[in-house]
């Protein structure tokens, strides 16, 4: 079972900073600092152009690399992006079928920007298993005010 989880945050900065800097576009490592919350390690591989496959990864506690395989269902610059989750990527491989994909499989993480007078409405929906509704309700909000702070500092 999935949820859908919204989360939304202002940000006193124009809709290309934060889409820049969220999506680490100019630089990875923007990327990284927004979403450590998630994991310490967090990084992706790919790109962001619409219909290109993405890995959204890290290195869990033996070392090993992991995360979401993804494809980038639709990028609009600085006004929307859309991720449709696929599966999962373990040691190097991915797998898009079995009890745990399934989890996460044929989700959506959206982000919308909607920038007035120089402030940006960051939304974020996403669907995620019910069993990380916890863990989503809690780091998100973290993860979105250390983008704020980057965007706005």
């Amino acid at each position: 079972m999935k949820k859908k989880l919204l989360f939304t945050i202002s940000i006193q900065a124009t809709a290309a900073t934060v889409y820049e800097n969220m999506l680490g576009l100019n630089d990875i490592a923007n990327y990284e600092q927004w979403t450590v919350f998630f994991n310490p390690t967090s990084t992706y591989e790919g790109t962001w152009e619409e219909g290109s496959k993405m890995f959204f990864i890290g290195v869990d506690e033996k070392g090993q690399k992991g995360g979401i395989v993804s494809r980038i269902a639709e990028n609009r610059r600085n006004e929307y992006v859309s991720i449709h989750h696929l599966g999962l990527f373990q040691a190097g491989v991915e797998i898009t079928e079995g009890p745990e994909v399934e989890k996460w499989a044929n989700g959506f993480e959206n982000y919308a920007f909607n920038e007035n007078n120089g402030t940006t409405t960051v939304t974020v929906d996403l669907d995620v298993p019910t069993d990380f509704e916890g863990y989503m309700n809690e780091t998100y909000p973290k993860a979105l005010a250390k983008l704020k702070e980057m965007c706005e500092g």
